[in-house]
């Protein structure tokens, strides 16, 4: 029997916890996913229809897509706890809970629930607490990672009484809540930011803003130019991996400008600390701009301008990654907004070469059109859009630190599954 390391007040006398596996505990069965070749199964569709892009460990109001009473498909009742089998390694074990009826395709088990023993809410934060779990499952001893239908059957559940199940459901779901409050504030900023970026930058083909701050407003046109008027770019090196050492100066290579940011933690590489005088022309420097240069053709997956932390350590650039520095008639700042405008990025990403793997120049990057006023309207705007960027850089700390105490929270309010003998 299982007892977990936290409990509430009230239940530290109430004993251990149950154990079982899924099958003995809710019915459990899979979808069906209609022929494409049929466009009468899916053509104006009015039934809700489950993906696994759809699952996103929450509730579920709405689909990508609906099908036709043609398809005969088979409807579950509202509570209807899902779980991905399949569909790519990142959506296995996503889980989701039905606030609709709705079908879903082969790839979902759909669980039921006893309800005389188990919630179905419970049951969805106890699958979400042991994602990892059921990653492990599905690389442990197939060609292809995935769970199946036995998987989940056998799939042990340690769980208490209704009542505390209930209050476990009750505090975690708080934090759901509070963090989806907090990510709804995050999105309402960026979308703020973006707005106001296309406000305060004129749109391609004009040398005014829509938006200008009092001090500037009869200050002139903007300049016409390219990057190349303020802006000195620098390609990183080809180092040889025969010279990484244990210890060392960093190596910045593509893979650490991920997702728009700096991650040095990513499969750190060092070199020789005497590179800093042999290849001082490659030294990265606190604060420094970088743009990954190569990503996949089709994907927006690289032109992301990262700047360095004021606290890092000195760095080596490496080949596919380039420094970018401002000229003095240029606020490093500004560049730094300039170049994460959707505009500019949008004219990066038409100009790559490549037919699989997309490839940016320096000079491609130089010769782009843009318009720039005087340094102290760049100072202006800079400021304004690094603020809100401080605000989400902010927002986003706190959303990380909530997911983290909620992950902690989970291990301390279940058993771990390999206590849970099923």
């Amino acid at each position: 029997m299982s007892v977990p390391k936290l409990r509430f007040p009230e239940f530290l006398d109430a004993g251990e916890w149950e154990e079982k596996k899924l099958e003995d505990i809710a019915t459990i069965k899979a979808g069906t996913t209609p022929s494409r070749a049929n466009s009468e199964f899916y053509a104006n569709g009015s039934i809700p229809w489950v993906k696994t892009t759809d699952l996103n460990n929450s509730y579920i109001y709405t689909t990508q897509e609906k099908v036709t009473p043609l398809a005969k498909v088979k409807l579950n009742p509202i509570g209807s706890v899902l779980v991905a089998m399949y569909g790519g390694f990142n959506q296995i074990g996503r889980t989701g809970y039905l606030k609709i009826p709705a079908a879903t395709n082969q790839a979902i088990s759909v669980l039921n629930v006893k309800k005389d023993i188990l919630t179905s809410a419970y049951l969805l934060i106890w699958l979400n607490a042991k994602i990892d779990y059921w990653k492990k499952l599905a690389i442990s001893s197939r060609k292809d990672a995935n769970i199946t239908g036995s998987d989940v059957a056998d799939f042990p559940i340690a769980f208490p009484s209704l009542i505390e199940q209930q209050k476990i459901a009750d505090c975690l779901s708080f934090l759901s809540d509070r963090i989806t409050a907090e990510t709804q504030k995050l999105n309402t900023l960026k979308a703020h930011k973006k707005g106001l970026m296309q406000q305060l930058l004129p749109a391609e083909g004009e040398t005014l803003p829509k938006l200008r701050f009092p001090e500037f407003i009869n200050a002139g046109e903007w300049e016409k130019g390219t990057i190349e008027n303020l802006a000195i770019t620098t390609m990183g090196n080809a180092f040889k991996s025969s010279d990484f050492v244990e210890n060392g100066l960093q190596l910045v290579r593509m893979g650490n400008l991920y997702q728009g940011e700096l991650q040095l933690n990513r499969t750190p590489v060092y070199l020789p600390t005497i590179f800093t005088e042999e290849h001082s022309n490659f030294l990265v420097k606190p604060l420094d701009l970088l743009m990954s240069m190569t990503g996949t053709v089709g994907k927006k997956d690289y032109g992301f301008i990262v700047q360095v932390p004021k606290n890092c350590k000195p760095l080596l650039l490496n080949q596919r990654v380039m420094k970018i520095e401002p000229k003095k008639n240029c606020i490093k700042e500004f560049l730094l907004q300039m170049l994460k405008n959707d505009s500019l990025l949008n004219k990066l990403y038409s100009s790559a070469g490549g037919t699989k793997q997309a490839n940016l120049s320096a000079q491609q990057l130089k010769d782009l059109n843009i318009t720039f006023p005087q340094q102290s309207e760049q100072q202006k705007i800079a400021d304004c859009l690094t603020s809100i960027d401080e605000a989400i850089t902010a927002q986003t700390q706190k959303i990380a630190a909530l997911k983290l105490h909620k992950k902690g929270l989970m291990q301390q309010l279940f058993p771990s599954v390999e206590d849970v003998r099923g």
